[in-house]
């Protein structure tokens, strides 16, 4: 579920100013095919909403996921997507690529 606020930022300062836990992810690098630029960020609350975008939302569920799992655990975590050409071909996509995500607890 995601919030009515367009900005990853500014939704994090509001679920914390409500008393809840946030974790942001950040694109940190690409190479190849990615749908968002490194830079863009998704925010993350304890009851999983969430607000921004790391991808075209192929792997927002995984970064959903591990964002719940850094938020417990308190330590970040850098994440890796990619495929092939040869796979990227096969999923009617033009080439393949990675793309890094780096997760963390967004502390007060």
């Amino acid at each position: 579920m995601t919030t009515s606020i367009n900005d990853p930022l500014q939704a994090a300062k509001s679920w914390q100013d409500d008393g809840l836990a946030v974790a942001i992810a950040t694109v940190v690098e690409t190479w190849g095919s990615s749908p968002r630029p490194a830079g863009s960020q998704l925010a993350v609350n304890e009851k999983a909403e969430f607000e921004g975008s790391v991808s075209g939302g192929c792997i927002e569920g995984a970064v959903v996921t591990e964002a719940l799992d850094v938020m417990e655990s308190g330590v970040p975590k850098l994440m890796e997507f990619g495929v092939s050409d040869a796979m990227a071909w096969e999923v009617g996509l033009a080439c393949g690529g990675t793309v890094r995500v780096f997760v963390e607890k967004l502390e007060r």
